[in-house]
């Protein structure tokens, strides 16, 4: 009888014990890699470099000088700026469930468009969550304040707690949410300025800000051959030394060069 028992313990033992394996293993899913940087940039705590895999729940952080630009396994595109931390939650290609996290910083996404019927991308900074389903959009959050920024698509910003709208210019929603088009921008802080919030346009220059703080290359800028820079400071010194002669012939000639071999009439005194 104990050994029949001892048979049915081993038994369930195999049976349950691959279950907590792959919840562990879908726990840290792989969810796309880093395509470029600038350092100082890490991952986990660890100095970030190219192809290094992202897996759930990674996080990424940028110093004053360092930048990061990863693509997730959908094809979305993220480009961190510096002095920035995001951490990928998760990210299910097949199902389209993304999650992320900013504590601070900047950061671009380039989201592909949601086509799975229960399928999400959503980021969340201190005081706001932002939803898409498959747009082009900046986040940024300093000093308790979340900028959302849509360059193409739709966007759906939702202040959190007791955040409160400090400039609007898209559409409010009746559930609190703000829905924002392209061009269009909302900020979330913890205080409407006087006067109540504003709803202008976005300027150009904003736009153009917010692209330029997450921009990243594609490599570092070429260095010319060695050679290539001798021989151009060959051609200009070259070049300098020939024009100095020539300067110094039309002074000591009255305006006309000197020709060499020439003998002047005793008359006229001009060469034949």
């Amino acid at each position: 009888m104990n050994s029949l028992k001892r048979l049915i313990a081993a038994a369930l033992c195999l049976m349950i014990s691959p279950f907590p394996a792959l919840s562990q293993q879908a726990a840290s899913g792989h969810a796309g890699q880093i395509k470029a940087l600038i350092p100082a940039a890490t991952r986990n705590a660890k100095t970030a470099k190219v192809r290094d895999d992202l897996d759930w729940n990674d996080l990424l952080k940028t110093e004053k000088s360092g930048r990061v630009r990863a693509g997730l396994t959908d094809g979305s595109i993220l480009s961190v700026g510096s002095n920035s931390e995001l951490r990928v939650v998760q990210h299910d290609a097949a199902s389209q469930q993304t999650s992320l996290e900013m504590d601070f910083g900047k950061v671009r996404s380039k989201v592909v468009k949601i086509t799975q019927p229960n399928g999400k991308f959503e980021m969340k900074t201190p005081n706001a969550v932002i939803g898409v389903v498959g747009t082009d959009f900046y986040v940024g959050y300093e000093a308790n304040r979340t900028t959302v920024i849509c360059y193409s698509g739709q966007v759906t910003v939702t202040p959190l707690g007791s955040a409160k709208i400090v400039r609007n210019s898209g559409q409010s929603g009746s559930d609190g949410s703000i829905a924002v088009a392209a061009g269009q921008m909302v900020i979330i802080g913890t205080e409407i300025p006087p006067g109540g919030f504003q709803s202008n346009p976005t300027p150009p220059e904003v736009l153009q800000a917010s692209m330029a703080d997450t921009n990243l290359p594609d490599g570092p800028p070429p260095v010319p051959h060695p050679h290539l820079v001798r021989n151009l400071i060959i051609g200009l010194g070259a070049a300098a030394t020939g024009w100095a002669v020539g300067i110094t012939q039309l002074h000591s000639s009255g305006g006309v060069p000197a020709t060499a071999g020439c003998q002047p009439n005793p008359k006229t005194g001009v060469c034949p």
